[in-house]
């Protein structure tokens, strides 16, 4: 279930040998390890900034390769298909806010961090859900208000990916006196700067080597040339944006979903070789076959959705139609794939000693963070019908 290499240019063939070399002989015999300390697999991340993985989208002129969102997609899938903490390391690199800050920022803010991600000397986090603004993400409430030359930043964001081990934040905010998706902007701030409380983290089900982060900001000093879109009582631009640079994330979601099915369809099919009952092998009985052939046209269908997705460009950014296509249908093939598969493997399929219970809780978490696939279903809908039933009360 590998990716197609005839499909690609030589160059983006090389790029997945070299991702699938690292993600085979790195980070999958490490992935149980991780995921039972809970702790953020600093040596994986190490490899894969040695290897160049952490610029792959930071523009040429800034130390980076310059690639775009499909290839960074690529490269996602492979090193999940080893270990999806490893690959959630650098999808915040790739996908991340230093996307927003190539495309928007200003030219001080391109050089003061794009260098320092290109060589994965610092970390990117976003932050934006909060405790009452998840799917409702315009429900919002951290507040930035001017104060003297610059501002201050009030709010609580929580469930922020990598917030333990990122050394700046993309923070999403509002002006004062506003609600919905009037008066939303972003700011750039750094790990160490006063008034952001100690961060905190809660214990969660899957993807347990990247902590989430809950944090807390009072009275944090935020320059103007900290700003990377003001929000402005009376705009609707940072509602419109902040839907729009979420699009590589979703496409990087979606190929770590990929990744991880397809590891568990290969475990399973490898299962199913070998274990025999009433004298043959379980991959001759026809029921378990189409299982397989059911999880084998979910995954290539949702790479497909997917490569479709990264190769758009709106804006900057790839579509959001073809990006929410592509997300729902990986998330929905990693849940079946994973659920399968450790049926396939039986009792051994739920015996923490194998990866296949690992892989279920994992697919679990994808499918939540980025949108989840309800959410998703809505703006699929919204931009086929033309139709865009808001979900706000009145």
């Amino acid at each position: 279930m590998t990716i197609p290499l005839d499909q690609l240019t030589d160059a983006q063939a090389d790029l997945v040998a070299r991702a699938r070399t690292i993600a085979q002989n790195e980070l999958r015999p490490r992935a149980a390890e991780w995921d039972q300390r809970a702790e953020f697999p600093e040596e994986q991340f190490d490899v894969l900034r040695k290897a160049g993985m952490a610029g792959l989208t930071v523009p040429v002129e800034y130390g980076g390769q310059g690639l775009g969102t499909f290839e960074a997609c690529l490269v996602l899938e492979e090193l999940s298909a080893g270990c999806l903490a490893s690959a959630m390391t650098i999808q915040m690199q790739v996908n991340g806010p230093p996307r927003v800050i190539a495309r928007i920022g200003t030219d001080q803010q391109r050089k003061e961090y794009l260098p320092r991600v290109a060589d994965g000397s610092v970390c990117f986090s976003i932050a934006m859900t909060e405790p009452q603004a998840g799917s409702d993400g315009t429900a919002l409430q951290t507040t930035l208000r001017p104060h003297g030359d610059g501002f201050l930043l009030n709010g609580e964001k929580c469930h922020i990916t990598g917030a333990l081990r990122s050394d700046a934040f993309l923070v999403f905010c509002r002006a004062p006196d506003t609600a919905g998706p009037d008066g939303i902007g972003a700011v750039l701030i750094d790990r160490d700067v006063e008034g952001l409380a100690p961060i905190e983290t809660e214990p969660k089900m899957g993807g347990r080597a990247i902590a989430e982060g809950i944090m807390r900001f009072t009275d944090v000093p935020v320059r103007a040339d900290q700003i990377v879109l003001e929000p402005r009582k009376g705009s609707r631009d940072g509602a419109r944006f902040l839907i729009r640079q979420f699009n590589p994330e979703r496409c990087g979601n979606a190929a770590m979903s990929i990744g991880l099915a397809r590891s568990a369809l290969d475990d399973a099919v490898a299962y199913t070789k070998e274990r025999e009952q009433f004298g043959r092998p379980i991959v001759e009985f026809q029921g378990l076959q189409w299982k397989i052939a059911d999880m084998a046209t979910a995954i290539d269908g949702a790479r497909l959705l997917l490569w479709r997705a990264a190769r758009t460009d709106v804006q900057g950014f790839p579509g959001i139609r073809e990006t929410a296509m592509a997300k729902l249908a990986a998330n929905e093939a990693a849940l079946m794939v994973t659920s399968e598969a450790l049926q396939l493997l039986g009792h051994k399929g739920y015996l923490t000693r194998y990866p296949m219970e690992r892989y279920v809780r994992d697919a679990f978490g994808l499918g939540i963070g980025g949108g989840t696939t309800a959410v998703l279903r809505n703006m699929i809908a919204g931009e086929v019908t033309g139709v865009r039933v808001s979900q706000r009360k009145s």
